[in-house]
């Protein structure tokens, strides 16, 4: 006891102010990327685009941009180009450099704090351009300025080249910012490749939210290069009718309101369909606020006010009826709100949420003063958002009853359930597991196999109800819907809260097959629509059980696919014949290989539903479930060629 009262003593004399690192310049971000960019996952490779876009659509939103132009080089390299004004070259009093050298060397410098250089701004405020530098390996910037074009590059955020003259005497009328980095594969271990699909997506999100502005998107890695450009005249409008395209709406054009208020501009477009659910996409200086903020509040304050306003004083509900809810009035909507704020506060790192109370009122108010008036003018297209609400709030009053049975573990024993769920005895949701098995055979598997402390098993019988074309009423009349919403404890749809959550993951775990993936598909579709949340805190996981078992003597190997099997055939010695079996279904298993195979947690390979982009999973939910035929039949076509070769 004294020897280690000795030793602490001695680590105590030990620590000293030898031992306190002081990260000077950009050391720090590349010590803790984290920290500025969220991860060094591929997220984290694309933020670093986004960063330097970012600075462009600055330039747009100051009225001195209309253009921006992203290409991804051959070697995963990226150049942003903008003819924006072109970051200044002056020396920076305070630093006693180049202006150019200090944005792209120096943490929170730029023309965002306040100085005029812009009214609004969206990206790491200011740490942007000196981020991107320090975590790439390379990194060059032109800037054409005042007839001249000025050159200087860096490496792992130092400077290489300081800044000089290479051109004289351009015409005054050409002038803007390209910017060239090579992500650092040091930092970005995952992957440095990116991802076309995830660029073009926010690019041509960018475009709508920035209206009038052209962004074009090359990929110089194929064979034959690739080239989008969007650029949207009616800004949100347009994006309204893009995420309808595949829907039957209500009315031919979307609303569309604008203005301002205390240097606040607010735009929203919405668009009635007729859905069962609702697709509210927020947006706050180009951000997306996932989760939100006073600007949806605003929005949606307003939005129940006004439609019960105008159904009463137009003699559209009875006296003795209550007033429509929130959720009655958005049924069917499809709506998107931008703002452009001087001073925007998010909460969190992450800003997914905004806190400015001021955008709450401006959003009210101009909302509500343009929508009275458009309802007043618009009488045909007023009564048919009325009459909408109407039948949502008949639904919501007949399914009351069923949603009082989705309560977990407070207030309803699990006995009680119609959906057999064997629970988990441990109650920390953070090591709590339930996984959705499909048919009862799996099911009992599954329970035998399991790890009963943090495993919890609900099975289902084949394919649940398809919420894409229902109402809720119906949805909560489906029993093994409403087992699923009960055991997760957390409700559901607007009444959501990610926080009451039993199990932080939610395991789909469907056969191997094509059923297994329809039923795998129509448990997504729910999981999207009315509990999206879970999507959001990375709590929903799909199994990957495997399709064959290889043995040969004492050698027992697992097989994912076709492929793989002749390949490992062909590497078998030839004695003993080898013995391979084809697991059709997950009941086919017995306990100890299921678990050995797929839940496990020290074997199993778990895929994460990451939908980064709600409007392209919107779309591809509204195609794939939805009603309309013809746009699920072109996607089948289209991508028949990639599944031709699958065993059904």
């Amino acid at each position: 006891m004294a020897d280690e009262k000795e030793s602490k003593m001695e680590r105590a004399r030990e620590y000293d102010a030898s031992q306190i690192q002081v990260l000077e310049g950009l050391e720090a971000v590349r010590k803790r990327p984290g920290m500025y960019i969220g991860s060094t996952s591929s997220q984290g490779l694309h933020h670093l685009v986004w960063e330097i876009v970012d600075n462009g659509i600055d330039e747009a939103l100051a009225g001195f941009a209309d253009a921006i132009h992203v290409t991804v080089h051959k070697d995963n390299s990226v150049t942003v180009m903008d003819n924006g004004r072109g970051i200044p070259v002056d020396t920076q009093k305070k630093t006693g450099k180049s202006a150019l050298e200090t944005v792209f060397t120096i943490l929170h410098a730029g023309g965002k704090f306040g100085g005029g250089g812009y009214k609004v701004s969206g990206g790491l405020h200011g740490v942007g351009a000196s981020v991107v530098n320090a975590l790439s390996s390379e990194l060059d910037v032109k800037v054409v300025r005042d007839g001249k074009r000025y050159y200087m590059d860096f490496a792992y955020g130092r400077v290489k080249t300081h800044m000089k003259v290479i051109d004289t005497g351009l015409p005054e009328n050409i002038h803007g910012t390209t910017v060239h980095f090579l992500p650092d594969p040091d930092i970005f271990r995952e992957t440095t490749v990116f991802d076309i699909n995830t660029l073009t997506t926010r690019i041509r999100e960018l475009a709508f939210l920035n209206k009038g502005l052209r962004i074009t998107i090359r990929d110089e890695r194929p064979e034959k290069p690739t080239e989008e450009s969007f650029m949207y005249e009616g800004g949100i409008k347009h994006y309204v009718e893009f995420l309808n395209k595949n829907k039957d709406v209500l009315f031919d054009e979307p609303i569309y309101v604008e203005g301002q208020e205390n240097g606040i501009t607010v735009e929203v477009a919405m668009q009635y369909t007729d859905d069962f659910h609702s697709n509210l996409l927020t947006f706050t200086n180009n951000i997306h606020t996932y989760e939100g903020g006073t600007h949806e509040e605003g929005f949606k304050r307003a939005l129940t006010r006004i439609v019960n306003d105008y159904a009463r004083k137009n003699n559209l509900m009875k006296d003795n009826e209550d007033n429509l809810s929130g959720e009655d009035v958005r049924e069917g909507l499809t709506a998107v709100v931008s703002i452009k704020h001087p001073d925007p506060q998010f909460e969190g790192q992450t800003k997914t949420k905004l806190g400015n109370s001021d955008a709450r009122t401006a959003t009210d108010h101009l909302f509500s003063e343009h929508f009275m008036k458009f309802l007043m003018e618009n009488p045909t297209i007023a009564r048919k958002v009325v009459d909408k609400g109407l039948l949502a709030s008949k639904a919501r009053v007949a399914a009351k009853r069923a949603r009082e049975v989705t309560r977990k573990k407070s207030g309803l024993e699990i006995s009680n359930l119609p959906g057999k769920l064997a629970d988990n005895t441990s109650k920390d949701p953070a090591i709590s597991e339930l996984f959705i098995v499909e048919g009862d055979s799996a099911g009992g598997s599954a329970k035998q196999g399991r790890s009963r402390l943090t495993q919890a098993i609900l099975p289902i019988r084949g394919k649940i109800l398809n919420v894409e074309k229902a109402s809720m009423d119906k949805i909560l009349a489906n029993e093994e819907i409403r087992s699923l919403f009960t055991a997760m404890g957390t409700g559901f749809g607007d009444d959501f809260d990610v926080s009451k959550v039993n199990y932080h993951k939610l395991i789909i775990m469907t056969d191997a097959d094509v059923d297994g993936a329809h039923i795998r598909t129509l448990l997504l579709t729910l999981i999207y629509r009315y509990m999206r949340p879970l999507l959001a805190a990375g709590y929903v996981y799909i199994a990957q059980p495997p399709l064959y078992q290889v043995r040969q003597g004492k050698m027992r190997r697992y097989i994912d696919s076709d492929e793989e099997l002749q390949t490992i055939l062909g590497q078998l010695p030839p004695s003993p014949k080898p013995v391979i079996q084809r697991y059709k279904g997950l009941g086919e298993m017995d306990a100890s290989q299921l678990w050995e195979t797929t839940m496990d947690p020290e074997k199993r390979r778990l895929l994460r539903v990451d939908p980064s982009d709600a409007a392209e999973a919107n779309e591809v939910f509204t195609m794939l479930m939805g009603d309309k035929v013809e746009p699920r039949r072109n996607f089948i076509e289209q991508n028949a060629k990639y599944v031709e070769n699958l065993d059904v």
